[in-house]
């Protein structure tokens, strides 16, 4: 990308984010919100947040942050320090010099994209929308969402892109609960359709980050994020189907992996589960199918992938079925079934498309009597696609409470979990992830699925 001249607005700006005055919001306070909201304080900017949650902007403004990986210290100090304030009156977005929308962005029943919260959040940004302000879209979509979906709406204005206003992408990379690497660790990659806006997203992310990659437009950024979660759906589709296939060899694919993880080139490893959960691997894929079939592309390997990983809970559930036959003769009807782990992943409180989820409901369609356990999800909140089990509460892990039940199935393996108490005190287990055999416990009555 060839260096161009910066205008002297574009000077007078680049020079207020290096001062630090310039003020960000920040468009959506969950998982991917907030991190980026206390990044930006951490590094002397002010920040206003905004979400249409009422309830939850007002535990942030008391300081309260309700997702677990992040302490509650964090947000009071900010909030008290006057550098952080939370809000549901969107006419403020005018109020700050950068916007980051970082807002959900999930499938519809057909697996077509639905953004009606980036839509949403474009046209209430376009009813205060001024000169200089800059707009950065994090949310996961096709590549195209930026110029094809947001530039409209703000446009209709009547300000002009690149010249009024300036706007960019720069898709997240949160991992919640990984503890190696945070928001500003992690290297954020940075697109846009004109210098100006190239110059300004790039120097506002160079503060919160230790490195910014930049490419040359918000296409082929929102690319980069979609071939990012495609790699991890493939390859994990790939180790599912290994698994079947192996099962039925009596291999196990566990030692597999293991054993061809020692290889030190040619091979990363992966690891088969009950299903796929969190925002992005499930979901993420099939915003590029989607797309794909606007240029008469079929997106097949893709496709496949989300077939076998969607598979994956219904061949859970029969190996569950199997093992109730084989030790008990009898079926999932009227069995009682301990579900361990709610969050789609060890060690966080995130259930967003978490296999347990749809574990839960295969188990209630067969009649089972189903409760969980999590040490991190007390209960079951509203979710898009299983309304019917809000209010579900984790059950304690007691040696009588894991006598009473007929099996228990692990979905998610905390690190939390005594692991040892299933064990001794469980009729029958069937592992999803493995986590018995790596913590040592070889018992007859531990099925791996």
């Amino acid at each position: 990308m060839p260096s161009q001249k910066i205008p002297p607005e574009i000077e007078k700006l680049l020079t207020r984010i290096a001062d630090r005055n310039y003020t960000i919001g920040i468009v959506g306070l969950g998982y991917v919100g907030l991190p980026l909201a206390l990044t930006a304080v951490q590094q002397g900017f002010d920040v206003l947040g905004f979400d249409i949650n009422e309830a939850r902007v007002a535990d942030l403004n008391e300081g309260r942050s309700g997702i677990e990986h992040i302490d509650d210290e964090m947000i009071a100090a900010a909030a008290s320090a006057g550098k952080f304030w939370a809000t549901a009156d969107f006419s403020e977005l005018g109020k700050p010099d950068a916007i980051l929308i970082a807002v959900p962005t999930p499938l519809s029943k057909q697996r077509e994209p639905d953004l009606v919260y980036v839509e949403r959040s474009a046209e209430a940004i376009a009813q205060c929308l001024r000169k200089g302000q800059l707009i950065v879209l994090e949310s996961t979509t096709w590549p195209g969402t930026t110029k094809e979906l947001v530039k409209p709406i703000l446009e209709k204005t009547g300000l002009v892109c690149g010249e009024d206003f300036f706007l960019a992408y720069s898709p997240e990379r949160e991992d919640p609960g990984n503890t190696e690497f945070h928001t500003r660790s992690i290297p954020k990659i940075v697109g846009a359709d004109d210098d100006s806006s190239r110059e300004l997203v790039g120097a506002i992310y160079g503060t919160l980050v230790s490195e910014v990659v930049p490419v040359v437009s918000a296409a082929t950024a929102e690319a980069v994020k979609l071939t990012e979660n495609i790699f991890r759906s493939v390859n994990i589709a790939l180790v599912n189907e290994l698994k079947l296939i192996y099962d039925k060899m009596d291999i196990d694919i566990w030692e597999v992996i293991d054993a061809a993880k020692t290889k030190p080139f040619g091979f990363m490893p992966f690891y088969p589960g009950p299903g796929l959960g969190g925002h992005c691997i499930p979901i993420d894929p099939f915003y590029l199918t989607w797309k794909a079939r606007e240029y008469e592309v079929a997106a097949r390997f893709i496709e496949l992938a989300g077939e076998i990983n969607t598979a994956m809970p219904h061949h859970v559930v029969n190996k569950l079925a199997s093992a109730l036959d084989c030790s008990f003769s009898r079926g999932l009807n009227g069995s009682k079934i301990l579900v361990i782990g709610m969050a789609y992943k060890k060690n966080v409180d995130d259930m967003r498309e978490s296999p347990s989820l749809k574990l839960i409901d295969l188990l209630v369609e067969r009649s089972a009597n189903v409760e969980y356990h999590d040490p991190h999800i007390a209960e079951v909140l509203q979710t898009r696609s299983y309304p019917q089990m809000r209010g579900m509460k984790s059950l304690d892990l007691t040696p009588q409470n894991l006598q009473s039940f007929d099996a228990v199935l692990i979905s998610t393996d905390h690190d939390a979990i005594d692991w040892a108490t299933i064990v001794e005190h469980s009729r029958l287990i069937v592992d999803s992830r493995n986590v018995c055999n790596r913590n040592g416990f070889f018992d007859s009555k531990i099925h791996k699925a």
